[in-house]
């Protein structure tokens, strides 16, 4: 074996012999890709011949926040100055180590009133893999002074306690400290975030709050237990209220500056001050934003810090899976968009994660759901080796590219609201709910159009799913900015078609040859659906008008061909109408059919066509 090794040449990098791996194929180009881009796209007819500009222009998709995403980057398109882990801007992460030797925070939502039933759900988690606690106490949670039962057996100075308690904060923060002085943990061996927040309260309620009280808190704790953070700067309530991701990011960095002056004005430096925040983020099913987001908030607090005069910091992320983007319908889907939402939080370098469980838009999660929310982390921890390697995203020209759109989309955001007076100014003002639901009307015209689909929902509906019940988890206070999902126009529709004394219908009229409607028929079929209609398909019937009047509604859907309709979409309707059809739709682009009332086409309005056919149907 000794001889072979010293004998046998193998080639370096350094040496005349350097392996070339494409060596053998021609070097490709930007201008060849261009042309195979354009072949395809004239195949489909999405570029006709006159089209003079670039054909991949055709291909760029936008964000809510205008950002622009290129169908290819290259080395073209490297971004600079990102840095190193642990080191400012801490794009690449807030720590040199990233997560390598212990993976992100594991923390578990418990928002039951129950003391003894929130204690059996947290053993339950912490023997299952769950690292630290998010309790839910107070007026909406379980009794400040149940903090103990709740926590009984529980090693708090092992799995650290985040608290979110609303105005009753301190009450909380000091039941929780008498709850370590009793278990005789040193004062200086305490990590906690005590969910000081009085911002996101305001938010929340429409009723300002001060800041002096959990700024005062804050700096009484930054003396006594120096690893506790005291304040919540939450972005929540701003991506709840349907804005982009932008929008949130920059609400949540003025409500961190907003913190920083009410704590040095408390007494406390910028550094010490910076410390006793924790940011919240929402972590949404689209991968890379999510990845993005969390990169760009880390760099946008360290100038933040930094222009403030201390020395540039890391920001300490809390990524919770978006409650937006849960359904109530189809929840077992959910399981997939927690997994790629806690994937990206992951990869972005987030602290600490919640996957809410997949039940947690219908009511308190089961055992089951707890498990399965718990295991997601495993998986992608132990399993995937997910934290194994620092800023796994990091020279990804896409991921690097988002990264710097999205923190300058963020950093106007923020400047505008500091422009503005500050984030509380801009709440009372509702200037910032105003453009909050300004996004989310753009949102929801594509949620209503599909654009945006929601798989189990506007996509490929169950309707013979069985419905999940959970008990119902205790309602917030509300008054201030709205709580939305994405879901919830398409559910509530579901909710009226099942409520009905029989399941509405619609009769797919099926035309030409079976080849030829299928596509169509599968396409309409899936849209009613989508708003509890049963789409009553016979396949192809030799008798159409006879078998509409023994389908028992009034409703006809054309199905076909372009050609089956230029033959026969006019005969058809006509004949349905006389049959008895108050309506008459048709599954392709709008044309020239007089007896035809309604289109159904890729980008159509679904919900106005659902709403209307259940209108028309009686349905209540």
């Amino acid at each position: 074996m000794t001889e072979v090794a010293e004998t046998e040449s193998v080639p370096t990098p350094d040496s005349p012999e350097e392996l070339k791996l494409a060596a053998e194929f021609p070097e490709a180009s930007r201008e060849q890709w261009r042309e195979l881009v354009a072949g395809v796209l004239r195949k489909s007819g999405a570029l006709d011949e006159s089209f003079d500009g670039l054909p991949e222009s055709k291909l760029v998709t936008r964000t809510y926040d205008g950002l622009e995403i290129q169908p290819l980057y290259t080395a073209e398109d490297a971004v600079e100055g990102t840095g190193f882990p642990g080191l400012p801007p801490f794009v690449r992460s807030a720590r040199p180590e990233g997560a390598v030797t212990t993976g992100w925070d594991v923390r578990a939502r418990y928002a039951r009133r129950d003391a003894k039933a929130t204690n059996a759900a947290i053993l339950a988690d912490l023997e299952g893999g769950v690292s630290s606690i998010w309790l839910r106490a107070g007026a909406h949670g379980v009794p400040v002074a149940e903090l103990g039962d709740a926590l009984n057996e529980v090693y708090v100075d092992l799995a650290p306690v985040t608290l979110d308690a609303g105005d009753e904060y301190e009450a909380a923060a000091n039941e929780l400290f008498a709850l370590f002085a009793e278990r005789e943990i040193p004062a200086s061996a305490v990590t906690a975030t005590l969910g000081a927040d009085p911002i996101g309260s305001a938010a929340r309620t429409g009723t300002a709050r001060p800041l002096a009280p959990a700024a005062d808190l804050a700096a009484r704790v930054a003396v006594s237990h120096p690893k506790v953070r005291t304040i919540v700067a939450d972005g929540l309530p701003f991506h709840e209220a349907g804005g982009s991701d932008a929008q949130e990011l920059g609400a949540a960095i003025a409500a961190g500056v907003a913190y920083l002056r009410a704590l040095t004005e408390a007494g406390l430096d910028v550094d010490t001050a910076a410390g006793q925040l924790e940011f919240r983020l929402a972590a949404t099913a689209d991968q890379f934003l999510t990845i993005a987001k969390f990169r760009a908030a880390r760099r946008l607090w360290a100038r933040v810090t930094e222009v403030s005069g201390g020395k540039a910091s890391g920001m300490r992320q809390h990524a919770v899976t978006s409650p937006a983007m849960l359904t109530q319908r189809d929840p077992w889907v959910n399981m997939l968009r927690t997994t790629l939402a806690c994937f990206g939080a992951g990869v972005g370098g987030a602290d600490a994660i919640t996957v809410l469980p997949f039940d947690a838009a219908i009511g308190q999660p089961d055992a089951f759901s707890a498990r399965i929310a718990r295991n997601t982390h495993a998986v992608l921890l132990e399993e995937s080796k997910l934290a194994g390697v620092i800023d796994p995203a990091g020279g990804s020209w896409y991921v690097e590219n988002l990264t710097e759109d999205l923190a300058k989309a963020a950093w106007r955001e923020f400047t505008a609201i500091e422009a503005a007076g500050g984030i509380e100014a801009e709440l009372a003002s509702g200037a910032l709910a105003a453009r909050l639901a300004e996004t989310w009307e753009k949102r929801s015209k594509r949620l209503a159009t599909r654009r945006d689909p929601i798989t189990g929902v506007s996509e490929f509906p169950n309707l013979t799913e069985k419905t999940v019940v959970r008990d119902a988890v205790e309602d917030l206070p509300g008054g201030g900015l709205p709580r939305h999902r994405y879901a919830e126009a398409f559910e509530a529709l579901r909710d009226r078609a099942d409520a009905h004394p029989s399941r509405p219908r619609v009769f797919l009229a099926t035309i030409g040859p079976v080849a030829a409607h299928t596509a169509r028929a599968s396409f309409a079929a899936n849209l009613f659906q989508a708003g509890g209609i049963e789409a009553v398909n016979p396949g192809a019937p030799e008798d159409v008008i006879a078998e509409f009047r023994a389908s028992g509604t009034k409703i006809a859907c054309l199905c076909g061909s372009n050609t089956s309709y230029a033959e026969e979409a006019d005969s058809v309707a006509k004949a349905l109408k006389e049959a008895g059809a108050t309506s008459v739709l048709l599954a392709g682009k709008p044309g020239d059919h007089p007896d035809v009332t309604g289109y159904l086409y890729t980008g159509c309005d679904a919900l106005e066509i659902l709403t209307g056919t259940l209108n028309e149907l009686g349905v209540q």
